[in-house]
């Protein structure tokens, strides 16, 4: 299964002479994806930034050496470019160098390959993240009815791909992942210590999905300084594993201007950190998990659909809140995130007073379709 969305729009971006950055977690099919978009081809070379010969070809080669290597081919492929050192300056090299190959290079850590192309490739690359599948993309799979019937599952066991393709052994692949695979990036960088403290403070982080996060609180929780805490969540983030919401604060003296909540990519992930399983009818946390899913979800719609927005959540010292803020072309639009259709919500009077022009819905298992794919060409026509 491949994602639809970025295969498209991978494709139109091929030999428009910039290099192409793709990034997303281990496991989310970036390989896979751009393995079918080469197909057929026998003009592509395949590279592992993983080998270490892949590693010694680019540390010790000038741009001229690098085309040499590369000749005959019109795409090359570098898997997990984060691997290799100064990447970012590397890749510049050929984009400067008008030769008229296609580079695109693949990362599952932001942390090491955004950080080395984002000066050194300023103007030169097209940069796409890839999510684990999406509700979208599971719409345009098999169709609304039969995705709608399977999102109670979706919403324990998430989207990642493997975990979709094998019914009945979830939890076990669930648990492979956490185990292995997402954490890889993260034990490897800085040489991390304690990697016990870190699986102590993503099962704190799980159980907070939904609320505010303080991380003098979670140091403590986790027996750690807050600044190690605060480190450590950076890097979760950069592996793609948690993503942070700020509060909105514009116009109001009691409004929280500091505060942050954090949630996961995937929802299987979550639920594999605290080993909870349990259906959504009986779960004492479906509020929190099912806001943690549409978050995720709007956010893989809106990346995919390269539909820029600011995110937010708003609270005030008085507990008024609301789920989700989306700020775009100077509108503002408040969401309600709510499991149950019949659950009765209403925006507050300040917040309706203090920001009058924004729009408001209330997202539930009823219209969540709509509210993430009824803007995307491709698929509406499904609903």
């Amino acid at each position: 299964m491949i994602n639809r969305f970025l295969y498209k729009t991978l494709n139109d971006k091929l030999f428009k002479e910039k290099i192409i950055i793709l990034t997303g977690a281990r496991q989310v099919g970036k390989t896979t994806l751009l393995r079918q978009i080469v197909q057929g081809r026998n003009d592509c070379l395949w590279l592992n930034g993983d080998e270490l010969q892949t590693q010694n070809l680019f540390n010790n080669g000038s741009a001229d050496r690098l085309l040499s290597e590369f000749e005959g081919h019109r795409i090359v492929v570098l898997d997990e470019a984060q691997r290799i050192q100064d990447i970012g300056l590397r890749l510049k090299l050929l984009a400067d160098s008008g030769s008229d190959i296609q580079v695109v290079a693949t990362g599952s850590s932001s942390f090491d390959l955004a950080n080395q192309v984002n000066e050194p490739l300023t103007g030169r690359k097209w940069e796409f993240q890839m999510f684990p599948l999406s509700l979208g993309e599971m719409v345009m799979h098999h169709g609304k009815l039969k995705e709608m019937r399977m999102l109670p599952k979706r919403v324990v066991y998430g989207y990642y791909p493997e975990v979709v393709m094998n019914d009945g052994n979830e939890k076990e692949i669930l648990k492979l992942l956490t185990d292995a695979y997402l954490y890889k990036d993260i034990l490897a960088w800085e040489n991390i210590k304690h990697p016990d403290k870190l699986q102590t403070l993503l099962r704190a982080l799980a159980y907070q999905v939904g609320s505010q996060v303080s991380f003098n609180e979670l140091a403590q929780m986790c027996s750690m300084d807050a600044k190690t805490v605060e480190r450590y969540i950076v890097l979760l983030e950069q592996c793609y594993i948690i993503f942070r919401l700020p509060s909105y604060a514009r116009n109001l003296r009691h409004e929280l201007k500091s505060s942050r909540k954090i949630y996961f990519y995937d929802n299987g992930i979550r639920n594999s950190l605290i080993a909870d399983f349990t259906a959504p009818e009986i779960r004492q946390d479906i509020g929190a998990l099912w806001e943690n899913f549409v978050i995720a979800e709007r956010m893989k719609s809106n990346e995919y659909g390269r539909r820029w927005v600011n995110r937010f959540f708003w609270r005030t010292k008085q507990q008024q809140e609301i789920d989700y803020l989306e700020e775009s072309d100077g509108r503002l639009h408040a969401f309600e995130i709510k499991w149950n259709p019949k659950s009765k919500a209403k925006l507050t009077k300040t917040f309706a007073n203090a920001y009058p022009e924004a729009d408001f819905l209330v997202v539930t298992p009823d219209n969540i379709a709509e509210f993430l794919i009824s803007k995307d060409p491709d698929v509406k026509e499904l609903l």
